[in-house]
C-alpha cells in the first residue's frame, strides 16, 4: 500500500474504516453519525491508540498532551463501542475509524451523505476491502475492488461515470485491485490527502453503542 497516501495499512496495521464527506465540517460530519455519542475530546493519533488499546486503564503517562480528568468526564474512555476522530483536508472532511467496521454500516453512510456526497474506503486486518459511494442518503455503489462487477449500490454506473475505476483496476494486477481502485476515486473526486492530515488533535469521540 502507498505510504504517502492517507488512508493507508501503514498507519492503521489492524486495519481502518475511512469515510469522506464532501463539503461539511469535521463537527458536523460527527454530528451526522446517528448513533449516540461522547463529548469530544482533541486527540492525536498515538492519543487515540493509547486509549483504545487501554480504555480506563489509561493514565497520564500515557497520553501525556491530553488531560487525563477530560478524559475521564467525556466518557471516551469507556471501553465499548468505536474510537472516532474526524479532520478535513481542500474541501473534504474525513472521519476514520481504527480496524472498523462500525462506519461501514449503511444506516452511518447513509446519514452523513445527506445533502452532499460521501466515500467509504474500508480495510481488514486480513486484506479483505470494501468501497462504497453514497449521494444525498442513497447508496449508489458498493463493492469489493476484486470483484467490481458486483456491486451493491443502487446506480453502480454512477460512480464508474464520475471516475473511470474499473480502468485502474483492470490496467494493474489483481492484488492492487483495492489500492489501485480507492487512489482513482479519491483523484477524481478531489478527496486524495496526504497522511499528514491524520497526524495532528483531532476532534475525537467515543460510541459506546455502535457495535
Amino acid at each position: 500500500m502507498n505510504a504517502n497516501i492517507f488512508p493507508n495499512s501503514h498507519l492503521y496495521e489492524t486495519g481502518y474504516c475511512v469515510i469522506f464527506v464532501r463539503e461539511v465540517s469535521p463537527m458536523d460530519a460527527i454530528s451526522r453519525i446517528p448513533y449516540a455519542k461522547t463529548d469530544v475530546v482533541y486527540l492525536d493519533r498515538s492519543e487515540l491508540e493509547a486509549i483504545k488499546a487501554l480504555g480506563n486503564e489509561v493514565d497520564q503517562d500515557d497520553v501525556p498532551g491530553v488531560n487525563i480528568d477530560d478524559l475521564e468526564s467525556s466518557g471516551i474512555m469507556d471501553s465499548s463501542g468505536p474510537l472516532l476522530r474526524a479532520g478535513s483536508h481542500a474541501a473534504w472532511t474525513f472521519i476514520v475509524e481504527p480496524e472498523g467496521p462500525f462506519l461501514a454500516k449503511e444506516e452511518v453512510l447513509q446519514a452523513v451523505s445527506r445533502e452532499t456526497s460521501a466515500l467509504l474506503a474500508q480495510m481488514s486486518e486480513t486484506a479483505a476491502a470494501w468501497i462504497s459511494y453514497a449521494q444525498d442518503g442513497e447508496i449508489l455503489s458498493s463493492f469489493d475492488p476484486l470483484f467490481p462487477g458486483s456491486d451493491y449500490g443502487k446506480q453502480p454506473a454512477a460512480l464508474e461515470g464520475l471516475t473511470g475505476y474499473r480502468k485502474a483496476i483492470d490496467g494493474g494486477e489483481r492484488a492492487d485491485a483495492y489500492e489501485n481502485c480507492l487512489r482513482q476515486i479519491q483523484k477524481s473526486l478531489g478527496c486524495a490527502m496526504p497522511t499528514t492530515v491524520d497526524a495532528v488533535k483531532l476532534p475525537s469521540v467515543r460510541v459506546p453503542d455502535g457495535y
